[in-house]
């Protein structure tokens, strides 16, 4: 296996060598984790996957990052460093069209998801540079208004998917997070999956099992 050469800290799981078109999912946790967060589903993933789960370049606490920092105000709004989080989705833009090139993987077949603040991410991503990407996988997180405005056009998602899904009783990021997100994805010509699952800010084995159907069914080889 080639050593990939990336600007963020990463793990790796390889496709299976005998995949003749693998494709190319990239991982970030959520604020406060690291990138072993997501990494042990690699394993439960359909074999053609090449899995990459980052680490945050913004250092909490010891094995503790974030894509940005932010603050809870008295009145419940979220209060964000801009200037981090624009930081980040140029770096995470650069690491995934690099670790596409590096791997041999067209942009048609690179996802990127995360949960909570690493489901922002990729959110922003699939929204701002849907030319990078197949689709987003986006748990238990939200959109940010700051990315609204840069919104590629609708033409850009043709072809595109987008996969949400939240716990119907999250105390962190509340349900009505993801029916925001859904609103705007429903205005776009790209193909919208997921679901509020049974659970609080975790990702259980039912939501886990649809979301690894859908990664199997969007992956899988089109039929002769």
């Amino acid at each position: 296996m080639n050593q990939l050469h990336l600007p963020l800290k990463f793990l790796e799981h390889a496709a299976q060598p005998s995949v003749r078109e693998p494709w190319l999912l990239v991982l970030m946790h959520g604020v406060g984790s690291n990138e072993q967060d997501l990494f042990g589903l690699a394993r439960m993933l359909p074999p053609q996957f090449h899995v990459l789960s980052l680490r945050a370049p913004y250092v909490l606490s010891p094995d503790a990052y974030a894509w940005f920092e932010f603050q809870v105000l008295a009145n419940g709004e979220r209060h964000i460093n801009e200037e981090q989080e624009r930081e980040s989705r140029f770096l995470i833009g650069e690491m995934v069209a690099s670790a596409a090139q590096q791997l041999g993987v067209p942009p048609e077949r690179v996802i990127v998801g995360g949960f909570s603040q690493g489901g922002i991410m990729a959110l922003s991503l699939l929204l701002t540079k849907p030319e990078t990407v197949r689709a987003a996988m986006v748990w238990h997180s939200r959109l940010l208004s700051q990315v609204v405005p840069h919104v590629a056009p609708p033409e850009a998602f043709e072809g595109k998917a987008l996969w949400v899904s939240h716990g119907s009783a999250d105390n962190v990021i509340p349900p009505s997070a993801a029916q925001v997100t859904r609103d705007l994805a429903r205005t776009l010509p790209l193909a919208l999956s997921g679901a509020d699952f049974p659970g609080a800010h975790e990702l259980r084995p039912a939501e886990l099992q649809a979301t690894v159907a859908w990664l199997q069914s969007l992956s899988a080889p089109a039929s002769a």
